[in-house]
């Protein structure tokens, strides 16, 4: 047996993993990005009564759109946080009600159930459902058969390749929070970031200014999910 073939095997296999887990962090099925270099800012676990609308604000004055991925029992509260969000040309996703792990991965049913109950809010306030999906805590380690469930049911969901770390690290500066975003960036052409909008993370909107204009000085674009 040729010896190089226990290598040859492993580079290719390294190499498909790869593949896969950079098909994962964007999203399940495929989806048509923009040709430019583009950032996706993302806010997970809003609203909330501050950090939402200080997001909102610097969103409004750089003229930048974003994807709120929502917690439709913080929503339920917060209704007219999310219409301005919504009237600002911004996107309202499903992130979940609960956000109780325990509950909506216990089976497919309780996950589409879950979801269901947050799009209602949703669709209260746009007039229709949102068919954008993010798994709590990322799709990354969840089931295949919660994974096609969501996809059967109509949804595209998205992870991230880029992240403020905010709330892998509460008590972050600003400034920690804006290096964390822009060295974390894995894929220089399509920059899917994940920040939070839930009521402890204003240091996430203090550093989104600076975050905004890092990219626009290195001529990107900004779109939504």
């Amino acid at each position: 047996m040729n010896r190089n073939v226990p290598a040859i095997m492993a580079i290719m296999l390294t190499i498909a993993i790869t593949a896969i887990f950079i098909g994962n962090v964007l999203a399940e099925p495929a989806r048509s990005f923009a040709e430019e270099k583009c950032v996706y800012l993302t806010f997970d676990d809003g609203p909330s009564d501050r950090v939402t609308p200080a997001v909102l604000d610097v969103l409004k004055e750089e003229n930048v759109k974003a994807t709120f991925f929502i917690i439709g029992s913080n929503a339920k509260r917060r209704k007219d946080i999310l219409k301005r969000a919504c009237g600002e040309g911004h996107t309202l996703a499903v992130h979940s009600y609960s956000h109780d792990y325990s509950q909506i991965y216990s089976s497919p049913e309780a996950l589409l159930a879950d979801i269901q109950k947050c799009n209602e809010v949703i669709e209260e306030i746009t007039g229709e459902p949102s068919r954008v999906y993010r798994f709590p805590g990322g799709s990354f380690t969840v089931a295949p058969e919660l994974k096609k469930a969501v996809t059967d049911g109509g949804f595209r969901y998205f992870d991230w390749n880029a992240s403020f770390r905010d709330s892998e690290l509460p008590d972050a500066s600003p400034e920690e929070l804006y290096k964390n975003a822009v060295s974390t960036v894995a894929n220089p052409k399509r920059v899917v970031m994940l920040a939070h909008d839930s009521t402890n993370k204003s240091a996430t909107a203090c550093a989104l200014k600076k975050v905004i204009l890092y990219f626009k000085d290195r001529g990107y674009s900004f779109g939504t999910l």
